[in-house]
């Protein structure tokens, strides 16, 4: 195998990768902010999970299936999200949500798709890299041994949407180091 010069994963239609998206010193500042955040354990269904969250914009229910007008997001991601807009070409305001997630040593994110009235999911990496699997959803047509699996480092960006979010499920293995993330979303239309 060349190491030099590794092979890109085959991404499905509307999964996008880019690495070095933020500068580490902007990882550090927002690493900074989200230390002055209160985060809380996050439930899904009776069940906690093994991550903490603060959600902003809109919040989801998962159990009961509704949103609703959650706080308002903080100004100090302002410049994240005009980035992130820019280069998805959509409107800063598109972005309906903000979630501020910790991951401790350990913990998984299991196979899924994001909830549903939510549209183009992005994702920044923060202070520690992780594992991320795609699958299609359809296990049906693919066989269930079908994963792209690759690794997602700190400070790169992720994209969802189109096929890959509507046809795909993705996960994430059990984190080496503690990791944060942020995740924008945009409602559907």
């Amino acid at each position: 195998m060349n190491t030099l010069f590794p092979i890109e994963p085959a991404y499905p239609d509307g999964f996008a990768y880019t690495p070095d998206f933020i500068t580490k010193d902007e990882e550090m500042g927002l690493y900074e902010e989200i230390q002055k955040i209160e985060l809380h354990n996050f439930n899904f269904q009776g069940f906690k999970a093994n991550r903490k969250v603060a959600s902003f914009g809109y919040d989801y229910s998962f159990d009961n299936g509704s949103i609703t007008k959650g706080k308002n997001i903080p100004t100090v991601f302002d410049f994240l999200i005009r980035r992130v807009s820019l280069h998805l070409s959509i409107e800063p305001t598109a972005f309906a949500e903000l979630l501020v997630t910790e991951y401790p040593v350990g913990s998984v994110i299991n196979w899924h798709r994001d909830a549903p009235p939510f549209d183009i999911i992005a994702g920044i990496s923060l202070m520690s890299d992780c594992n991320f699997r795609l699958r299609p959803q359809d296990k049906v047509k693919q066989p269930k041994a079908f994963v792209v699996s690759f690794p997602v480092n700190r400070r790169s960006l992720y994209t969802i949407e189109g096929a890959a979010r509507s046809d795909w499920q993705h996960s994430i293995t059990p984190v080496k180091q503690t990791r944060y993330s942020i995740t924008l979303r945009t409602l559907k239309g």
